[in-house]
């Protein structure tokens, strides 16, 4: 969007079935000069003349056009799509598309609203009116994701209430009225909007206590700790409730929660995001089809593969990678047996529950393609359940992978669209924990906004773009910071005095023991050779000199060791084709990849396979 245009919110209409009716009703009470653009989208016959512009005409005092190619949307008109064609939008402009799918299959809706998310964001508000079936459920997903409002037409007042049904039961709807009073609702809502933008400033010490007494609300309710959201994002969900009630201050909305404990559970689900779909970035599930699964196969003789896909929503990831597995496996036709054992888990017990019903509606027909529908889904009354082929692989749990233990073993970890939403801090926690998580050689899937950029000593790239990342080996430099002590104490609650000696971690405990019984003396040294990490005892191969000469950070071996360094820390350590950089001998302690250790009589060593 250029820069010089100032946004104005665009309104996205959805209506089919008995839709006339209502959007007459919609519109009939809309401003002359709202400030508002409205875009109508209507299930319209393919075979008759376009005259819905002239219908709805007669019930506003807004210019209405149809759509046309590249024309400009501006505020306080009204735009209706063409018979026969598909609409969509960006920079502000409309562009027309030939129908894919046969009628009978098409998703005009949807497919509008979609493209209405990704370009106004938080400027998109989707409206759903009378119609059958569920076109513009997925759309108004992603309105949702982007921060944007959603409204349903109440379904006692629909000639046909199945399209407003689909997006209530999706737990998606914000406001639910007749036709007519829904426009009141939007002009409302961006009134308090606007205000809160006018006042919004750093929080004050009253404010941050107001925002803390929220979060504390929301665990006592919920059970689950949001402060480890960006504070942005908090921010953002929060005064979108509040202009939905029409509250300005924070600490109204506080009391409004404590009167209304169902408003938590809104608030709940606001904060999850909980948005999501099948086969989301199709060369990404492509790649990993064609190319990673194959070669995870290779490395294995037969045998059960595992994977995670972490805060998987409603499931619909799960199941595509249930799916790629499946195709991959009839691409290559490997003479063992393998299996994909799928463990699938978020935070929302009720997106659980529907993930294991396995039952979608139809207009996952937008993402999920016809042969794969035949091959892989079950047509039921009003949609599609996954076959019982797909749905034995994934076993679906509820967890909270800041405080409960993580999956291990892995050889595909998908957490797609999650760690944007949460600090830096906790972000740098995770992934070491993901690397920690996986079998050497595994691949982690990331969402399309996340990287690996803190991390990039654990995961090497398999295809940045697609955001697909290989596990490296390599030994960490800390110890990995397990979910149990992630959280942080809420302000206003006791926390522990910064003297008090922190209760010992179990893992960390067996380490020591493990390190202590097992393990060959040894140092970590980094790439200009400071002694970064070491198991006991390494004193009795190596000793700090108290003089150096000036300018190194070399540690040097001890008078009488033995040892002599060959310039070991000119190259960097560890690239693909190197060879490892040694010591002179004596005995046989060796340098290798900037580890000093004494190897044992007679004893192999094997490469444990990994990405360079």
């Amino acid at each position: 969007m250029p820069k010089s245009t100032p946004p104005f919110p665009i309104v996205g209409v959805g209506a089919s079935a008995g839709g006339l009716e209502a959007l007459e009703s919609f519109l009939g009470r809309v401003p002359e000069k709202s400030a508002l653009a409205f875009v109508v989208i209507q299930h319209l016959d393919p075979t008759h003349k376009g005259l819905m512009p002239e219908l709805l005409q007669r019930a506003t005092t807004m210019e209405v056009f149809q759509g046309k190619d590249n024309l400009e949307v501006k505020p306080n008109c009204v735009y209706v799509i063409p018979p026969n064609r598909d609409m969509s939008i960006l920079h502000g402009r409309l562009l027309l598309f030939e129908p894919a799918e046969p009628r009978g299959l098409r998703l005009p809706i949807d497919f509008f609203l979609r493209s209405l998310a990704e370009d106004r964001q938080e400027y998109s508000i989707g409206v759903i009116l009378s119609g059958m079936g569920s076109d513009g459920t997925i759309g108004l997903r992603t309105i949702k994701e982007k921060g944007g409002l959603v409204l349903v037409q109440e379904p006692a007042s629909a000639r046909f209430d199945s399209m407003p049904r689909s997006v209530i039961n999706a737990g998606l709807a914000d406001l639910i009225a007749p036709a007519g009073d829904l426009p009141g609702k939007i002009l409302e809502f961006l009134s308090h909007a606007r205000v809160l933008a006018k006042a919004s400033r750093p929080l004050g010490e009253k404010e941050q206590n107001s925002q803390a007494k929220v979060l504390i609300l929301l665990r006592a309710k919920t059970g689950h700790d949001f402060s480890m959201y960006k504070k942005n994002t908090l921010d953002r969900r929060i005064e979108r409730r509040m202009s939905i009630h029409k509250l300005d201050k924070i600490s109204s909305y506080v009391r409004f929660l404590q009167e209304n404990p169902q408003e938590l559970e809104l608030l709940f689900k606001e904060l999850l995001i909980g948005v999501t779909s099948f086969f989301r970035d199709p060369e990404a599930w492509d790649k990993l089809r064609d190319e990673i699964i194959p070669a995870l196969l290779d490395t294995h003789r037969a045998g059960v593969l595992r994977a995670w896909s972490l805060g998987c929503s409603t499931g619909e990831e799960a199941y595509s990678q249930a799916i790629v597995f499946k195709e991959a496996l009839e691409q290559i036709k490997p003479e063992a047996n393998f299996m994909l054992q799928i463990f699938a888990t978020d935070l929302d017990r009720d997106g659980i529950d529907k993930a294991r019903q396995g039952i979608y509606p139809a207009n996952i027909a937008a993402d999920v393609s016809a042969a794969r529908l035949r091959r892989f889904f079950v047509k039921e009354e009003g949609g599609y359940r996954v076959g019982k082929e797909i749905r034995e692989m994934v076993t679906f749990a509820t967890q909270n992978v800041v405080k409960d233990p993580s999956f291990t073993k892995l050889d595909i970890l998908i957490c797609r669209n999650l760690l944007i939403y949460l600090t830096p801090e906790v972000q740098k926690r995770l992934l070491p924990l993901f690397h920690y998580s996986l079998n050497p050689g595994g691949v982690l899937f990331l969402g399309s906004s996340e990287s690996v950029s803190s991390s990039t000593e654990l995961f090497a790239p398999l295809s940045t773009k697609l955001r697909l990342f290989g596990r490296r080996e390599t030994v960490m430099a800390e110890p990995v910071v397990f979910p149990a002590s992630f959280a942080p104490a809420l302000s206003g609650e006791p926390t522990a005095s910064a003297g008090a000696k922190p209760l010992p971690n179990l893992q960390s405990l067996a380490d020591q023991v493990l390190l202590q019984a097992f393990s060959r003396p040894a140092v970590l040294v980094k790439d200009r050779g400071t002694s970064s990490t070491s198991t006991d005892g390494q004193g009795n191969i190596l000793s700090r000199l108290r003089a150096r000469p000036t300018g190194l950070s070399t540690p040097w071996p001890a008078q009488g060791s033995g040892l002599t360094w060959e310039s070991p820390f000119k190259k960097p350590f560890g690239k693909k084709g190197q060879s490892p950089s040694r010591v002179s001998r004596s005995g046989r302690t060796t340098i290798r990849r900037g580890w000093i250790s004494r190897s044992r009589r007679s004893r192999s060593r094997r490469h444990c396979g990994g990405w360079p």
